[in-house]
């Protein structure tokens, strides 16, 4: 579960968003410049609410009231953004690890073999992210964020980078994603046929507004 109630002001620029998504993938959608982007960094906690609450998963991580800001590291948030921005020095199987080890947690086999395999990616392990194509560095930085056992992933369009061919090598893996990983996503997107293949609920801006909230149909009659 996931409840923002929350407003920031970002110099001219005013965000107001309230809602509550119990969705497996909550679809943040709006023209450029509606605050998708801002609202999914006020949920990582990379920028700081000036009022209001977010609640993950039944623990508050922002509370402005009560003086509570939880810092993004301890928020167990995993985030792709739209360029996979992975370690070119390190090998696939090491920027995959990169997470797990940051985190501090222990190896669990079982889980990166999981990942792993729903995601595709095992003949690339020893690879350079330099000779992956776009479709697939995207795989391994959405299997980065898996491993990092994350109570919340958040895509931040992260398919917007890509051609279309890509676009529909890649759809079907976070079809998988939405299906098996029993993760609950944020997906943020300017495109409605992406979220209506994706999504379960839809939040809809519009300059900083949430004008609509709902299933996928609300983006009928908000396009």
């Amino acid at each position: 579960m996931l409840r923002v109630d929350i407003t920031k002001q970002l110099g001219e620029f005013s965000l107001a968003a309230s809602f509550t998504s119990e969705g497996r993938v909550t679809g943040l959608f709006g023209a450029s410049g509606s605050g998708k982007t801002s609202l999914i960094n006020t949920i990582a906690g990379l920028l700081r609410p000036d009022r209001g609450t977010i609640v993950i998963d039944g623990e508050t991580v922002d509370d402005t009231a009560a003086g509570i800001h939880v810092p993004t590291w301890r928020r167990r948030i995993g985030y792709v953004f739209q360029d996979a921005r992975l370690f070119p020095h390190l090998d696939i199987r090491q920027n995959l690890d990169y997470g797990r080890r940051m985190n501090g947690l222990t190896e669990d086999p079982a889980q990166h073999k999981r990942v792993v395999d729903l995601l595709d990616i095992g003949a690339l392990l020893d690879r350079r992210p330099g000779k992956l194509s776009g479709g697939e560095r995207q795989r391994v930085a959405l299997g980065r964020a898996l491993l990092s056992k994350p109570r919340l992933l958040l895509l931040d369009e992260p398919l917007g980078a890509l051609d279309e061919s890509r676009k529909l090598e890649i759809l079907p893996y976070l079809v998988r994603l939405r299906d098996e990983a029993g993760v609950p996503m944020v997906y943020v997107s300017h495109d409605a046929a992406e979220l209506r293949q994706l999504a379960t609920q839809i939040v809809m801006l519009r300059r900083g507004q949430v004008t609509a909230f709902g299933g996928v149909k609300v983006l009928t009659a908000g396009v």
